[in-house]
């Protein structure tokens, strides 16, 4: 209880040194997803080259211009559409922590060269909506801004992407995920609005996610309408608890999800990268039956 407490405090510094172990629920399933090949996350010599570029758009929700990252996979072009997926950053970053511990524009470009991933577009948004608040700010004070992130993505962030981009505006062709407390938005904006998002993913969510029993008002409809959900923290987590306990939930109500238990995985870009790396594979592919992973 004592351990729990100080990550609540302060779970940004993952103040809680607790291990555990391969009894943890799922651990047996963890080969579903294998240690990413060696430089995953490394360019490679002559592999075509997406492009990262930061962008603003009019937030009538914050009441000033805001900006984000956006990846365009190589061969980009405008006479086609693609799928879009919107990823989270963490407590202590904005737009730009993806592009500097994460290097999704690298895993992407290098997942394309071998034919693993469906191209798509990725936006990395500064989820703290707010006019001045920034990540040194204290904790409490950035909250109601991490909050606010939803309606700004729903109202103000998707219609600039699907404006200015050729991109799919239907539901199965978007995709949320994000590490710690993006992990936390991504299944609480995710969850909360199946009708905008088929495709969730939570990477060692953090304590904002709502309580599992709060998560998804109807099992039977997510069910339904998720192509993928992805749950999955290392084993050695200070906040592994709360992956775990969605898992449970999901397990209980039979709603199908993928999770994974990264054996030897802290709170950190190691673990997130690997994340991101199997998640990219997984989003707008075939038909839903194809991506429904269950843990029975």
């Amino acid at each position: 209880m004592k351990c729990r407490v100080l990550v609540l405090a302060a779970w940004a510094a993952i103040a809680c040194p607790v291990a555990f172990t391969a009894a943890q629920p799922g651990a047996a399933k963890a080969e579903k997803f294998p240690d990413p090949p060696k430089d995953y996350d490394k360019k490679r010599d002559g592999v075509a080259r997406g492009t990262l570029e930061t962008v603003e758009y009019d937030s009538a929700t914050v009441g000033i211009k805001r900006k984000a990252r956006v990846y365009t996979p190589p061969g980009y072009g405008k006479d086609q559409k693609y799928p879009v997926l919107y990823l989270l950053h963490g407590i202590g970053g904005d737009e730009n922590e993806w592009a500097r511990g994460g290097a999704p524009d690298v895993i992407l470009d290098n997942l394309y060269a071998d034919k693993k991933a469906v191209p798509m577009l990725v936006v990395l948004p500064n989820g703290r909506a707010s006019k001045d608040l920034t990540a040194r700010d204290p904790i409490p004070k950035q909250s109601p801004a991490f909050a606010a992130f939803e309606k700004d993505l729903l109202t103000d962030l998707i219609p600039f992407v699907e404006k200015t981009y050729p991109v799919k505006a239907d539901r199965e062709s978007r995709a949320i995920a994000g590490l710690s407390m993006g992990g936390g938005q991504a299944l609480n904006f995710g969850l909360g609005n199946l009708d905008t998002f088929a495709w969730v993913g939570g990477f060692s969510s953090a304590p904002n996610t709502r309580r599992p029993a709060d998560l998804i008002r109807d099992h039977a409809d997510a069910a339904k309408k998720l192509r993928l959900l992805y749950v999955a923290c290392g084993d050695k987590d200070g906040l592994f608890r709360i992956s775990e306990g969605v898992h449970k939930m999901l397990d209980e109500n039979k709603v199908p999800h993928e999770y994974r238990v990264v054996p030897g995985g802290g709170h950190d870009f190691r673990v997130w990268r690997s994340d991101l790396y199997h998640f990219a594979q997984l989003v707008f592919r075939g038909p839903a039956a194809e991506n429904k992973g269950t843990d029975k």
